[in-house]
C-alpha cells in the first residue's frame, strides 16, 4: 500500500483529583473549552466533550503521530494549568493521575456521542463509581 490511513476514534475518561466535585456549572464550559482547544492544537479533531463535576468524557480522533498517553497527559496538564492560571476556583485544581481510553468503531460512534452528551441525565440513574465499575467489567479489565 503506497500510503497510510488512520482513523481512530477515542473515548477518553479522566477524573478530578480524589474525584472531588471541582467542575461546577459556573466553570464547566471554560474547562471543556480548554480541553477542546488543546485537542485541536494536538491535531485531534473533537466530536464532543462533556462530563460531571468529578470527571470528563471526550470523544476525539487520535492524531496518528501521537500516542493516547501523550495526548491525555498534555490535555490534563494544560487544562489544569489554565484553570489554575485564570483562578477559576478558590482551591487548586488538579486531575487524578490515571485515565481510561477506549477505541470506538464507526458503527458505535453515534451511541457513544449521545452517551457523552447525556452525562447529566445518565448520572441521575448511575453513580460515577457504578459507571467506572461497569466499564471495568465491560472491557474485561483487572483492577489489580
Amino acid at each position: 500500500m503506497p500510503y497510510s490511513f488512520n482513523k481512530l476514534w477515542i473515548h477518553a475518561v479522566w477524573a478530578t483529583k480524589n474525584r472531588s466535585e471541582l467542575i461546577d456549572f459556573s466553570i464547566e464550559k471554560q474547562v471543556y473549552d480548554y480541553i477542546r482547544q488543546e485537542l485541536i492544537d494536538l491535531g485531534c479533531p473533537v466530536r464532543i466533550i462533556n462530563g460531571m463535576p468529578d470527571h470528563v468524557h471526550a470523544l476525539f480522533l487520535l492524531n496518528p503521530q501521537k500516542s493516547i498517553a501523550d495526548v491525555i497527559k498534555q490535555i490534563k496538564g494544560s487544562s489544569s494549568h489554565s484553570i489554575n492560571g485564570e483562578n477559576l476556583m478558590l482551591e487548586k485544581f488538579a486531575w487524578q493521575t490515571g485515565y481510561a481510553a477506549y477505541s470506538v468503531s464507526e458503527s458505535q460512534l453515534e451511541a457513544v456521542y449521545y452517551y457523552i452528551k447525556n452525562q447529566k441525565q445518565h448520572h441521575l440513574k448511575k453513580s460515577s463509581q457504578d459507571e467506572y465499575d461497569e466499564f471495568i467489567k465491560l472491557h474485561g479489565l483487572n483492577q489489580s
